[in-house]
């Protein structure tokens, strides 16, 4: 279920199938700008289309680079020979730090006079490093802010020195800026390393994409490297973007929590992305991991149960992210270090993560550069803050692996890297099964629901019981029941038990008032009330159990359960309906009428069918069952026989 602001995952029960990755985010933004700077005409092939690669483009474009779209995922850049014939602008770069930091060493050796900015989060990000070392060079760079941070002012460079040095400890992207900026010089220049260099994967890809374009960097151990002077970018004539192997950390994933198996392609054994080594790690932790060329595919531990581990991530520093929230799933406590650089990326990740992981009951140890993660016994339901975070998003979908499912806070985070990734995820994850039956009252739905459950072990939910317990439950307390406010309290906080054919309401056993009709006409009348409907929703949903429901309401198909697996719309004439409610309640011994119960069944049909709150009716996808002609036994097959055929 969406709005503008959240998603709700339903609980997941496994996850098989295949998914075809998006490009790679880093490798897009790295290969558009070498493009952009080479001579010749580069056709780029499989390019992620996010908003980071949208600021790239946007920036390129208004430097004066010339950007067609052939395709979806194409485009053909004539590169610039590394001179922007646009010499001065302003660029907005959003928080696309894989477009700020290589721009800004590229345009502070470029002869022009640019301004840089972005939104509030990136004018957070350190960037001081990448510009110390390009004052190095002669680089005339100015903080329109803060010192060390953008918004950034950019002069032309009055080029000089050969050695420079930059920190390797906060952000590889100060690296990967300087490389790709230094061959504009004309010179030889060496960069040497200040401290450990970390994620020195994205370095390796960044040296791969520079050789493709026709520059060579020497690289001394991960201390020096040298870009000889003479060399310029050309082009390739036609370059294929990678599948994003960060992306596939969350598939990887999906597949060692959910079963699978779940192959991943577009990147594998081959790609040239350090992130492709997460599998290794889930193979630490017990998943039983293949792969090919181009393919990746991972299943469930033998065990079933994935195990803890305590690994060094510098190797895998994004998706590092994902075995955070996959360590809910394994038996131990997980340790995960030297990840220092989740504190300077689009939120502080090791913080952000502490906290989201202890709201779903996690216990959590964090540190400068570590954090700890003890599973909880039970997975609780929560609303995951992702902090204008794609990876916090993607992350925390696995956890809709728990019991009660999880809703994401501001889901269209994820644009910024896999716009569909939701979409995909649904794709090739199972909900756990729900059985929605809606139909008008007395048409027996409870009584077919109830044994439909029974029959397939699921779980029940008889939701018409809990606007009658809602109404028992105000009479307790006095509640009129037109008082809107006061009754969408109380159904918040009540707390409601089905066991077998017993009814508990707030730890107190529910007897024959329950299905008398004047309950059931106090529940029709706060059924009718926005704002009790929307109190009692969360609590339905959290009957979503494995291995699965079966529900019976008004709109248990429409609102409630969309996503159901088999939507049925239950029915019986109005004389049906009024004779087998008489016979339950002689049954019951309680005194009826035939014709009374007629008539209330029929202004029942027209006050439930013409409310504004979810008014009764067959909801989009749910077959029609007409019980007039139908005992209980016909109509549970009918049920089953539809169930099965989905």
């Amino acid at each position: 279920m969406t709005s503008e602001n959240f998603l709700d995952l339903p609980p997941l029960l496994s996850a098989r199938g295949t998914v075809t990755l998006p490009g790679s985010k880093s490798i897009s933004n790295r290969v558009l700008l070498l493009a952009a700077l080479s001579e010749g005409v580069t056709e780029v092939r499989d390019v992620l289309l996010s908003d980071d690669t949208e600021r790239m483009l946007d920036s390129l474009q208004k430097l004066g680079v010339v950007i067609e779209r052939l395709d979806t995922h194409v485009f053909r850049v004539t590169g610039c020979g590394g001179n922007f014939l646009v010499k001065d602008a302003e660029l907005f770069l959003g928080n696309a730090g894989t477009a700020f930091r290589p721009l800004t060493a590229a345009l502070a050796l470029s002869g022009g006079h640019y301004k840089l900015s972005g939104v509030a989060r990136m004018h957070e990000r350190p960037i001081g490093d990448l510009v110390d070392a390009l004052r190095q060079l002669g680089a005339d760079i100015r903080y329109l802010g803060n010192e060390g941070f953008p918004p950034l002012e950019i002069f032309p460079a009055q080029l000089a020195g050969d050695v420079v040095q930059v920190r390797g400890d906060v952000s590889s992207q100060f690296l990967t800026g300087l490389l790709m900026a230094l061959p504009l010089t004309g010179r030889t220049v060496k960069v040497d390393v200040v401290g450990e260099l970390i994620s020195k994967p994205y370095i390796e890809i960044t040296l791969a994409m520079m050789k493709r374009f026709g520059v060579s960097v020497e690289r001394q151990e991960w201390q020096s490297f040298v870009v000889f002077g003479g060399q310029r970018y050309r082009s390739p004539g036609a370059i294929y973007v990678e599948g994003d192997a960060s992306s596939a950390s969350y598939f990887l994933a999906a597949g060692a929590i959910g079963g699978g198996p779940l192959r991943i392609e577009g990147v594998g054994s081959d790609s040239i992305q350090g992130d492709v080594r997460f599998a290794d790690a889930l193979a630490l932790m017990g998943a039983q991991i293949t792969m090919g060329p181009n393919w990746m595919e991972a299943k469930a531990p033998a065990s079933g149960r994935l195990k803890a581990i305590d690994l060094d991530c510098n190797h895998i520093p994004d998706a590092a992210m994902t075995l955070a929230v996959a360590a809910l799933f394994a038996d131990g406590t997980t340790r995960l270090s030297n990840i220092a650089s989740w504190r300077v990326k689009e939120t502080d990740r090791i913080a952000a993560m502490a906290t989201e992981l202890r709201k779903v009951g996690a216990t959590v140890e964090e540190g400068a550069d570590y954090i700890c993660i003890t599973p909880p016994a039970h997975i609780k339901h929560a609303a995951i803050g992702t902090y204008d975070d794609h990876r916090m998003a993607m992350c925390f979908s696995l956890a809709a692996f728990g019991a009660e499912g999880m809703r994401i806070n501001d889901p269209t985070c994820v644009a910024k890297t896999f716009p569909d990734y939701f979409a995909a995820f649904a794709g090739v994850t199972q909900a756990v099964p729900v059985i929605a039956i809606d139909g008008p009252s007395a048409s027996g739905k409870g009584t077919v629901a109830g044994r439909v459950a029974a029959m397939l072990g699921f779980h029940y939910l008889d939701s018409g019981a809990l606007y009658r317990l809602l109404a028992l439950a105000a009479q307790r307390d006095g509640i009129a029941l037109d008082d809107e406010a006061a009754l969408a309290a109380l159904a918040a906080r009540i707390d409601i038990r089905f066991e077998g054919s017993d009814v508990w309401l707030d730890g107190a056993k529910v007897g024959d008032e329950l299905r008398s009709e004047v309950t059931g006409g106090y529940a029709s009348q706060v059924a009718a009330l926005h704002q009790v409907r929307a109190a009692l929703l969360d609590k339905q949903r959290s009957f979503r159990r494995a291995p699965g429901l079966v529900t019976d309401g008004r709109d248990m198909a429409s609102v409630v359960f969309p996503d159901a697996v088999c939507k049925i719309f239950l029915t019986a004439s109005a004389e049906a309906r009024a004779d087998r409610r008489y016979k339950q309640l002689k049954e019951k011994g309680m005194g009826a009428n035939i014709a009374a119960l007629l008539q209330d069944i029929r202004t029942r049909d027209e006050r439930d069918s013409q409310r504004s709150a979810a008014p009764l009716q067959q909801a989009p996808g749910a077959s029609l069952l007409d019980t007039t002609a139908l005992n209980i036994e016909q109509a549970v097959q009918e049920v089953l026989d539809r169930y099965q055929a989905k």
